[in-house]
């Protein structure tokens, strides 16, 4: 994706280091870990060591230094890490202004106004309106403070876990959740959760899996128009459905159990994901998306 460069959404909450993800609301409060301290079995016995060994490595030749930068750039892999973060921070935070170019064309084509979503990024765990949640939960939408909530080393487990790399497959996750947010906006959200409290167990998956492909197909419509600009380089589609197909409930229960139950599924097969996120990628309309009436 041809990210680079362009704007990036103010609406970016950064709780990254924050304890507990820094509370409700912005500047919540947070106590920072304090690490690299010398004791506790260091101090200065072991920086004399490290400077006896420093000039032995110099005697026979070698360069310690030229050891300490290789593969990394020349510098730190601290550095490099907070680097690659940051990265991955502006990156979030271009996909999200580009999804609030979109809806805020869509919803003006419909004669309504966007109310654009908050995106928190946080590390390890985090409070919303919708509770305590851990990195574990995966990124998630919450309707009660109309927040995106994204732990960027998901972007990592993403490719490492789920086999699913590149940066688009990234911008999916991220316009997957706001499609979740244009549900809260037109009542999809509201009337779910309304309704599931008189469902059993089985027709709430049945419908949340309805909710799941709907939110899908918005962020194939969102791929539609960032297309049209284009901003898409090759490959990023394959990369997107890619990331739908490693996502499916199906996938996922071989992947971790070596079987599926398909009464258990609430976000949809592999293939329904890669179908709604093609369809609403193909037509680039709110009526195409339609995942509640008729078969999924």
């Amino acid at each position: 994706m041809r990210w680079r460069g362009r704007r990036q959404s103010s609406n970016v909450e950064d709780r990254r280091g924050r304890s507990g993800g820094g509370g409700f609301g912005r500047g919540g409060g947070g106590v920072r870990i304090p690490v690299g301290r010398i004791g506790g079995g260091g101090g200065i016995s072991g920086i004399i060591v490290l400077v006896v060994l420093f000039f032995a490595l110099r005697a026979c030749g070698i360069d310690p230094l030229e050891i300490l930068s290789q593969d990394t750039g020349g510098a730190p892999a601290g550095q490099q890490q907070t680097r690659a973060s940051d990265e991955a921070a502006q990156f979030a935070g271009v996909v999200l202004a580009e999804t609030e170019d979109v809806w805020k064309g869509i919803f003006q084509a419909e004669g309504a106004t966007y109310a654009e979503p908050k995106m928190v990024l946080f590390s390890g765990q985090v409070r919303s309106a919708c509770g305590f949640a851990s990195a574990a939960s995966g990124p998630f939408y919450c309707p009660g403070d109309k927040k995106l909530y994204l732990d960027l080393n998901f972007f990592d487990e993403l490719a490492r876990r789920f086999g699913a790399s590149g940066d688009f497959a990234q911008a999916y996750v991220i316009a997957h959740e706001v499609g979740h947010h244009v549900q809260n906006l037109i009542g999809v959200l509201p009337k779910f959760n309304a309704m599931r409290q008189t469902m059993s167990q089985a027709e709430a998956n049945q419908m949340s899996i309805r909710v799941e492909l709907q939110a899908d197909c918005f962020a194939g419509m969102w791929a539609h128009f960032t297309a049209q600009k284009g901003l898409l380089e090759a490959g990023d589609i394959d990369e997107a459905l890619n990331a739908a197909n490693q996502i499916g409930d199906d996938t996922l229960q071989r992947r971790t159990q070596g079987y599926v139950v398909p009464e258990s599924f609430n976000h949809g097969t592999s293939a329904q994901r890669r179908a709604w996120f093609s369809r609403g990628l193909e037509s680039g309309r709110l009526d195409a998306c339609d995942t509640f009436n008729g078969p999924v």
